[in-house]
């Protein structure tokens, strides 16, 4: 089944806000086996609208509009949807009666609202649990049309409860589903797992997509099956080709993070972390705790941005710092071996860099990062050259530091 979705409002089109809705409905209409081949984006223009929703309709056998279902005047959808099908807006007791109970407690009902009870006729309407906007499903020669609401809070659950329920009644013929198992990969670009898995990039079946997500890669295995369990296999087998190649660049799998694998290994493990950070500033901190229970593997860490925290606190010697500079191996060195020996973690991890714009040298320009790794046996240093501006320096090294303390404890077996 072919299916498009039209996401309406301005404030789309200006980037105000992050058009997520689309993004959610896609992944889950995907696996459903409905194919989702157009997104569309349109303004609150009456017109333009009206053109985007005729295009719809004569190309896709299914569309999903978000968004217009409001009280004011630039809220279109369902009376646009009318126009095309040509359908008459029937006035609905019961919706305005909810709508109603929406606002109890408050002192005034703003007039427009009773506008959100019209339907287009023959709709069903679909409850808002979170809102004041109906949802509707309309059925007619063979097209459907869905309206949801714009607000991701909204949109979400009525979509879970009340949208999917009527998807699969309308799909319980035996159709196909894809079936999808994401691989996560560190410091591989897309060139580079071109040649690595050549054969499985040109063939159909499964089908790989490698999506850029600038700290790490995304390598998308899909497969169109009407049997589960055979899809199942097929995704096993092409992901134990895809490890046995690519080795422990992978670290994760479908919504897995660096932070949550490294997090799993030092939990499982009863093994604790502090961190030390110059030019992350604290954002490897906060990677790391914005994990659930991170509290049971990190104690915590410090940021010493100037030279003087890096004495202070740590105990970096001030001969490197004035011979080698704190972008340097011997004070990554310096500064992960004290925040172990300040908290009594079984390790500690530091970053020091030149994230720029300005403070760079002709031998130390900017993108140039050490991460070092301190445990019980001695410390580990990594010296790493980023490209671009100061938060994509700053990310790359976050993730890079976390990948390092990763594969430390998968290929050391867990030393301390």
């Amino acid at each position: 089944m072919k299916a498009e979705i039209i996401s309406t409002g301005t404030e789309l089109l200006l980037g105000e806000t992050l058009n997520t809705s689309a993004f959610y409905l896609t992944g889950h209409l995907s696996g459903m086996g409905i194919e989702v081949d157009y997104h569309t984006t349109v303004g609150d223009n009456k017109k333009r609208l009206l053109a985007a929703v005729r295009q719809a309709l004569g190309r896709s056998q299914m569309i999903f509009l978000t968004g217009g279902l409001g009280p004011t005047i630039d809220d279109l959808t369902k009376e646009m949807i009318a126009l095309v099908l040509g359908l008459k807006m029937n006035y609905n007791s019961q919706s305005m009666d909810t709508i109603e109970s929406f606002y109890r407690n408050r002192k005034n009902i703003p007039p427009s609202t009773k506008k959100q009870a019209f339907f287009p006729e023959g709709a069903k309407i679909l409850p808002n649990d979170f809102g004041t906007a109906p949802g509707v499903v309309i059925e007619k020669d063979g097209k459907y049309c869905i309206i949801l609401p714009g607000p991701p809070a909204e949109m979400k659950p009525m979509f879970d409860q009340y949208v999917v329920p009527e998807l699969e009644r309308l799909m319980s013929n035996p159709q196909e589903k894809m079936y999808v198992r994401v691989l996560k990969v560190y410091g591989l670009g897309e060139s580079e797992l071109e040649r690595k898995l050549p054969d499985l990039i040109k063939q159909a079946q499964p089908f790989l997509t490698l999506l850029d997500k600038h700290t790490y890669m995304d390598l998308r295995v899909t497969i169109r099956s009407t049997d589960k369990e055979p899809a199942l296999k097929q995704l096993n087998h092409a992901e134990a080709i895809i490890r046995e190649r690519l080795g422990n660049r992978v670290f994760g799998v479908d919504e897995e993070t660096h932070s949550q694998v490294v997090g799993r290994l030092l939990r499982d493990n009863r093994l604790t972390l502090a961190t030390a950070e110059s030019c992350s500033g604290g954002l490897l901190g906060g990677k790391i705790t914005a994990e659930a229970g991170s509290s049971d593997y990190y104690l915590g860490g410090v940021v010493t941005y100037a030279n003087s925290a890096k004495e202070k606190l740590i105990g970096v010697k001030n001969i490197s710092l004035l011979n080698d500079g704190a972008v340097s191996e011997s004070v990554a060195g310096e500064m992960a071996q004290g925040v172990r020996r300040l908290l009594g973690t079984d390790f500690g991890l530091a970053t020091t860099g030149i994230a720029g714009p300005g403070g760079d040298t002709a031998d130390k320009p900017i993108g140039l990062v050490y991460i070092a790794l301190a445990y019980s046996k001695g410390v580990k240093v990594e010296k790493h050259q980023f490209t671009g501006k100061r938060d994509s320096v700053r990310n790359m090294t976050v993730e890079a530091a976390l990948n390092m303390l990763r594969v430390f404890l998968e290929e050391r077996k867990l030393i301390k």
